[in-house]
């Protein structure tokens, strides 16, 4: 394994564990705070504190393979800022096969999500104060997402394995409008309804040995088709891209973010 894939692995590793430790740190230092609740009179009492679950992630990608949580924090009555973070993986990969290379094994897969963003409630929409109701926002989230695949090389009647690792790093920044309710007054349902936003895309691949260029351009187009046909919203993403000499794809477009959350207001 490349020594900057390996760098990246443990840092992938290590910022999961940390996620695991995060939110009951967070969660402990914020009940401090949730006995401040803010007397209103359009609805009495309200609590500040929001831990949450990524549902949505979790549906599309697994529930196994997509573990996000957040912290939203109110800090005035109609602003809040959130935290997510949790690990994250690709969906295992089969069938993918070209005229010389099947996909034998998809060997590992991991990586991880932040994301952030800041909120501000619309006082003359919403009957309640934050973090119940309409809201708009920026947010930046961050995705790396790392994977070894091992491809069976037919040649003349004969085969080898290679085994190719990969890593897809995005940065997006956008904008997010979306409404949460606040239900019996403790279970938080959040959805991020309108997210447009700009993705910057980092995707490159190695190889475990030395291999000529047209091999190489080979195992790079089905590692293409890996992502593309797996992984939702890439095929447009990647539509018309083609790896460089050093075997990455840098390229950046508009994106759109919906989200749905759980979560238990404190």
């Amino acid at each position: 394994m490349k020594k900057g894939l390996f760098k990246t692995s443990v840092t992938a590793k290590w910022i999961g564990k940390i996620s695991l430790y995060l939110l009951p740190v967070l969660l402990s230092g914020s009940l401090c705070f949730a006995q401040q609740k803010n007397d209103t009179t359009k609805g009495g009492p309200y609590y500040k504190n929001i831990i949450r679950y990524n549902l949505s992630g979790a549906i599309l990608f697994g529930f196994n393979r997509y573990v996000v949580f957040g912290y939203e924090r109110v800090v005035t009555p109609h602003q809040s800022f959130s935290i997510n973070v949790g690990l994250v993986s690709l969906p295992t990969l089969v069938n993918i096969s070209t005229d010389s290379f099947n996909l034998s094994h998809d060997k590992q897969s991991g990586g991880f999500n932040l994301s952030v963003d800041y909120r501000f409630y619309l006082a003359k929409e919403n009957k309640y104060p934050a973090p119940h109701g309409l809201y708009i926002g920026p947010f930046y989230s961050y995705n790396h997402f790392t994977r070894d695949n091992d491809w069976e090389y037919k040649n003349s009647g004969a085969s080898s394995s290679i085994t190719s690792h990969s890593v897809l790093n995005i940065h997006t920044i956008g904008g997010e409008l979306g409404y949460q309710f606040i239900l019996w007054k403790r279970l938080a349902i959040d959805l991020v309804l309108v997210g447009p936003g700009l993705g910057f895309y980092n995707y490159s691949a190695t190889f475990d040995s030395n291999i000529d260029a047209a091999t190489k351009e080979q195992l790079l187009e089905g590692i293409k088709q890996l992502i593309t046909q797996k992984f939702p919203g890439m095929n447009y993403v990647f539509a018309n891209k083609e790896f460089n000499a050093n075997g990455t794809i840098h390229t950046s477009t508009i994106g759109y973010r919906y989200i749905v959350h759980i979560g238990f207001n404190f």
